[in-house]
């Protein structure tokens, strides 16, 4: 006997296939959304560690911000202390040549010359005084020439003085203060 098929094989087989096909799609789809869920969660991952990482360095940034800040501060007081020990240290330095000069200008005074004023203006001073004659004003001259701690005398003015001091001569003169070339001037 002949063995004939009357069930529809066609339609099964394109219902097998077409199972088979919508089982490969969602099987596919499944696969891509894990995938993409995969993905996602790694990039999702990555930014919140490069955030942490971002957050770490701002943090140190403003940590670097506040010691800058604070170095700054140090070396500006750092600079104003300096400033302040430079003029004492000028002070100082200048303090034992102030009383040399004072000590030069009364040992340059000869006799019957007197100082009624005394004005420095940097390395110059500038003296009003009298005297009994005008040789003594030039005694005065020769004695800040030859001095180590004065040069270029130079007279200004010379008056006859008023009528309480009779036979006077009222002078004004300049001279230029400078250091001794030796070992402080001493003597």
């Amino acid at each position: 006997m002949a063995k004939i098929n009357l069930r529809p094989w066609r339609e099964e087989l394109r219902a097998e296939k077409q199972q088979q096909f919508v089982v490969m799609i969602v099987g596919a789809a499944v696969l891509a959304v894990g995938l993409a869920f995969l993905w996602k969660s790694d990039m999702e991952n990555r930014i919140a560690y490069q955030q942490s990482r971002n957050a770490y360095i701002e943090t140190a940034m403003k940590d670097l911000d506040s010691q800058i800040k604070e170095i700054e501060d140090l070396k500006r007081k750092r600079d104003e202390l300096l400033a302040r020990m430079k003029v004492i240290q000028d002070l100082q330095g200048k303090r034992p040549v102030i009383v040399r000069v004072f000590d030069e200008l009364v040992q340059t005074l000869p006799d019957g010359v007197f100082y009624s004023d005394l004005v420095r203006q940097g390395d110059t001073l500038k003296l009003a005084g009298m005297a009994e004659s005008n040789s003594r004003v030039s005694g005065l001259m020769r004695a800040f020439d030859e001095s180590e701690w004065f040069t270029a005398p130079s007279l200004s003015n010379v008056s006859a003085a008023d009528s309480e001091r009779a036979g006077y001569s009222r002078f004004n003169l300049s001279v230029k203060q400078q250091a001794p070339s030796d070992d402080g001037g001493a003597k």
